[in-house]
Protein backbone atom coordinates (compact mmCIF):
# COMPACT_ATOMS: atom_id res chain seq x y z
CA UNK A 1 0.00 0.00 0.00
CA UNK A 2 1.76 3.22 -1.16
CA UNK A 3 0.93 5.87 1.37
CA UNK A 4 0.96 9.65 0.03
CA UNK A 5 1.25 13.39 1.06
CA UNK A 6 -1.70 16.08 1.12
CA UNK A 7 -0.28 17.70 -1.69
CA UNK A 8 0.15 14.66 -3.84
CA UNK A 9 -3.09 13.53 -3.25
CA UNK A 10 -4.50 16.74 -4.13
CA UNK A 11 -2.47 16.82 -7.17
CA UNK A 12 -3.38 13.51 -8.22
CA UNK A 13 -6.81 14.13 -7.32
CA UNK A 14 -7.29 17.40 -8.80
CA UNK A 15 -8.43 19.82 -5.79
CA UNK A 16 -6.00 22.76 -3.52
CA UNK A 17 -4.67 20.94 -0.29
CA UNK A 18 -6.86 23.02 1.54
CA UNK A 19 -9.89 21.35 -0.04
CA UNK A 20 -8.82 18.27 1.25
CA UNK A 21 -8.18 19.73 4.70
CA UNK A 22 -11.40 21.10 4.63
CA UNK A 23 -13.01 17.43 4.14
CA UNK A 24 -11.29 16.35 6.84
CA UNK A 25 -12.93 19.05 9.10
CA UNK A 26 -16.06 18.46 7.63
CA UNK A 27 -16.23 14.67 8.05
CA UNK A 28 -16.60 13.89 4.48
CA UNK A 29 -12.34 12.59 4.55
CA UNK A 30 -11.01 9.91 6.97
CA UNK A 31 -7.15 10.71 7.06
CA UNK A 32 -4.16 9.09 9.36
CA UNK A 33 -1.36 10.59 10.90
CA UNK A 34 1.80 10.10 10.93
CA UNK A 35 4.72 9.91 14.16
CA UNK A 36 4.91 13.71 13.56
CA UNK A 37 1.15 14.42 12.79
CA UNK A 38 1.31 15.02 9.61
CA UNK A 39 -1.21 13.86 7.25
CA UNK A 40 -0.61 10.27 5.32
CA UNK A 41 -3.37 8.79 2.70
CA UNK A 42 -3.33 5.37 1.87
CA UNK A 43 -5.13 4.02 -1.14
CA UNK A 44 -8.48 3.84 0.24
CA UNK A 45 -8.23 7.88 1.65
CA UNK A 46 -7.19 8.80 -1.81
CA UNK A 47 -10.13 6.68 -3.63
CA UNK A 48 -12.51 8.30 -0.41
CA UNK A 49 -11.15 11.85 -1.72
CA UNK A 50 -11.81 11.05 -5.35
CA UNK A 51 -15.69 9.62 -4.29
CA UNK A 52 -16.49 13.04 -2.25
CA UNK A 53 -15.00 15.11 -5.35
CA UNK A 54 -17.45 12.78 -7.40
CA UNK A 55 -20.50 13.37 -5.24
CA UNK A 56 -19.67 17.14 -5.15
CA UNK A 57 -19.67 17.59 -8.98
CA UNK A 58 -22.76 15.37 -9.34
CA UNK A 59 -24.35 18.47 -7.10
CA UNK A 60 -24.17 17.00 -3.54
CA UNK A 61 -23.35 19.16 -0.52
CA UNK A 62 -20.96 18.17 1.79
CA UNK A 63 -23.60 17.15 4.00
CA UNK A 64 -25.41 15.33 1.75
CA UNK A 65 -21.63 13.90 0.63
CA UNK A 66 -21.35 12.82 4.08
CA UNK A 67 -24.44 11.12 4.56
CA UNK A 68 -24.19 9.78 0.94
CA UNK A 69 -21.28 8.04 2.10
CA UNK A 70 -22.54 6.67 5.62
CA UNK A 71 -22.15 3.15 6.46
CA UNK A 72 -26.09 2.99 6.62
CA UNK A 73 -27.04 2.06 3.60
CA UNK A 74 -30.86 3.29 3.92
CA UNK A 75 -29.41 7.09 4.65
CA UNK A 76 -27.02 6.45 1.78
CA UNK A 77 -29.72 5.80 -0.50
CA UNK A 78 -32.22 8.25 0.97
CA UNK A 79 -29.97 11.21 -0.17
CA UNK A 80 -28.74 10.02 -3.61
CA UNK A 81 -32.75 9.44 -4.23
CA UNK A 82 -33.80 13.02 -3.21
CA UNK A 83 -30.52 14.13 -5.30
CA UNK A 84 -32.08 12.36 -8.12
CA UNK A 85 -35.71 13.72 -7.94
CA UNK A 86 -34.21 16.90 -7.67
CA UNK A 87 -31.79 16.66 -10.72
CA UNK A 88 -35.04 15.17 -13.18
CA UNK A 89 -37.19 18.58 -11.59
CA UNK A 90 -34.17 20.70 -12.82
CA UNK A 91 -34.15 18.61 -16.33
CA UNK A 92 -37.77 19.22 -16.22
CA UNK A 93 -37.52 22.81 -15.93
CA UNK A 94 -34.57 23.30 -18.05
CA UNK A 95 -36.69 21.49 -20.92
CA UNK A 96 -39.45 24.26 -20.34
CA UNK A 97 -37.32 26.93 -20.45
CA UNK A 98 -35.69 25.77 -23.63
CA UNK A 99 -39.18 25.29 -25.17
CA UNK A 100 -40.91 28.67 -24.09
CA UNK A 101 -36.94 30.27 -25.52
CA UNK A 102 -37.58 28.29 -28.73
CA UNK A 103 -40.71 30.00 -29.60
CA UNK A 104 -39.77 33.40 -28.21
CA UNK A 105 -37.23 33.42 -30.44
CA UNK A 106 -39.21 32.32 -33.48
CA UNK A 107 -42.07 34.00 -32.98
CA UNK A 108 -44.14 35.59 -35.33
CA UNK A 109 -45.37 38.62 -33.07
CA UNK A 110 -43.33 41.95 -32.08
CA UNK A 111 -44.21 41.73 -28.30
CA UNK A 112 -44.43 38.64 -26.47
CA UNK A 113 -47.30 39.88 -24.52
CA UNK A 114 -49.10 39.83 -28.18
CA UNK A 115 -48.30 36.01 -28.61
CA UNK A 116 -51.44 33.60 -26.68
CA UNK A 117 -48.77 31.16 -26.66
CA UNK A 118 -45.77 33.17 -25.32
CA UNK A 119 -48.69 34.17 -22.77
CA UNK A 120 -49.60 30.92 -21.58
CA UNK A 121 -45.61 29.90 -21.51
CA UNK A 122 -45.45 32.99 -18.89
CA UNK A 123 -48.44 31.86 -16.90
CA UNK A 124 -47.09 27.99 -16.02
CA UNK A 125 -45.16 27.62 -12.92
Amino acid sequence: MMVRTIGEVAAEVGVEPHVLRHWEQVGALTVSRDGNGYRTYDDRAVEQARTVLKLRRVGLSLPEVIAAMAPKKAAAQAIVTAKIDDLEGEITRTRQAITFLRHTAECRHRYLDDCPECASFVREP
